[in-house]
């Protein structure tokens, strides 16, 4: 059967799941900043991380530990306020203790928990708090925790974000749900993103690994706010097997593809969640690129697009310069004959064959004034297709990253 969503979907919405969010004192005035979730049996897991030269410490930790045990994962810990990257070995120590702690409060082995880290880079995890704050996280699992977890992990998210669908696997009910974080920093190859995605399903690490990289590509890796790629980046897909259906184990079997439709709906929903919350955002914008010599040329020339500062801010003051998108495309490395080329600005159409037609210049103004802007761009020279998500820059982007820290 075709997915369904489900409403107020959280993260424990698949069965077996558990989850907290506590406050350890690592963000001021009590804010919630820590994070569990657990799984009532052991499971199969994979992981996207950043592609970043200078991986944090938990990246470090949690893809050596993916790569030595995929298939008995219990646990994901998730600390927001502290990104405990570029801190040495010491940094990897902490993150190694968090892990042990939190096996050590569910009575799981150290090797079965993931720890996830986001924040300030530069600065080690104050191990301290988190030592009085793992044991409270694990006595506070709930199965209507995932909401508490959701906010838990923000950084300067204005909100949580988590969603939740059902599908059926060989005559079994199975639910998918996720939540995630995520605001400035955001570009392809994930970007300043935390994500969880759960499973009640029963799939091997292998299958798994392979639904949730065709996932990504669709999703985390389709968005971008301001074209910097984090520390950070973490996005794990975990299964527990809770629906009682049999495992899945060959990535071709319609098995697969029912779940690997199911993820990719929460994980699009997910990053779309992402940009919608953008720093200091004002508009969500949909660039497709058709008509180009193949879907990877698409994909270059709309990413040229939504990472077009220029672009970017004509959306914010509603200013309908579409040369603007024309000379992304033109540098994104894409092939194009601007003969062929046409674009529109949601319904309108503005360009065919490289020239502009006679549009009315006010009616284009008022497609940027909408929340949700649509660009549409055909290179007219094959069957390319690629559609990527954006968001305006605004003064408000600036004013929050030029005082982060202070």
């Amino acid at each position: 059967m075709p997915y369904e969503w489900i409403a107020n979907g959280t993260i424990t919405t698949a069965t077996g799941f558990l989850a907290s969010g506590v406050s350890c004192g690592i963000k001021p005035a009590g804010q919630l900043d820590l994070a569990l979730v657990a799984s009532q049996r052991p499971c199969a897991a994979a992981g996207a991380f950043t592609t970043n030269r200078f991986p944090a410490a938990p990246v470090l930790y949690s893809r050596a530990l993916l790569a030595k045990n995929p298939a008995r994962v219990w646990a994901v810990l998730i600390n927001s306020g502290c990104a405990n990257a570029c801190t040495g070995e010491e940094g990897l120590a902490d993150a190694r203790e968090t892990a042990t702690l939190a096996a050590q409060a569910l009575g799981c082995p150290p090797d079965g928990v993931l720890v996830l880290s986001t924040g300030v880079i530069g600065v080690r995890l104050p191990m301290e708090k988190l030592r009085a704050g793992i044991p409270l996280a694990a006595q506070a699992l709930a199965p209507d925790g995932g909401a508490a977890a959701a906010r838990a992990i923000m950084t300067t998210d204005t909100q949580p974000k988590a969603c939740a669908v059902r599908t059926e696997i060989a005559g079994q009910p199975v639910t998918v749900a996720g939540m995630a974080k995520g605001a400035g920093m955001i570009h392809p190859n994930l970007a300043t993103l935390l994500s969880v995605i759960a499973t009640d399903a029963s799939a091997t690490p292998a299958v798994l690994q392979t639904i949730l990289r065709r996932a990504v590509e669709r999703s985390f890796n389709a968005i971008t706010i301001d074209g910097d790629t984090s520390t950070n980046d973490t996005l794990l897909l975990l299964a527990n097997g809770g629906s009682g259906h049999p495992p899945v184990s060959d990535p071709q079997a319609p098995e697969a593809t029912a779940l690997a439709e199911a993820v990719e709906a929460v994980a699009i929903r997910l990053a779309q969640s992402i940009v919608r919350d953008g720093e200091g955002a004002s508009h969500f914008v949909t660039i497709t690129v058709r008509g180009a010599l193949h879907d990877a040329d698409a994909r270059r020339a709309a990413m040229a697009v939504a990472r077009s500062s220029l672009v970017k801010t004509a959306i914010y003051g509603g200013d309908p310069n579409w040369g603007r998108v024309l000379c992304a495309v033109g540098y994104s490395g894409a092939e194009v004959d601007p003969a062929r080329t046409s674009l529109w600005f949601g319904d309108l159409a503005l360009v065919a064959g490289g020239k502009p037609l006679d549009y009315d210049e006010s009616q284009a103004a008022e497609v940027l004034r909408q929340p949700e802007v649509t660009i549409t761009v055909d290179l007219g020279l094959g069957a390319g297709q690629a559609t990527v998500w954006t968001c305006d820059l605004t003064h408000k982007y600036v004013d929050i990253n030029a005082h982060y820290r202070t």
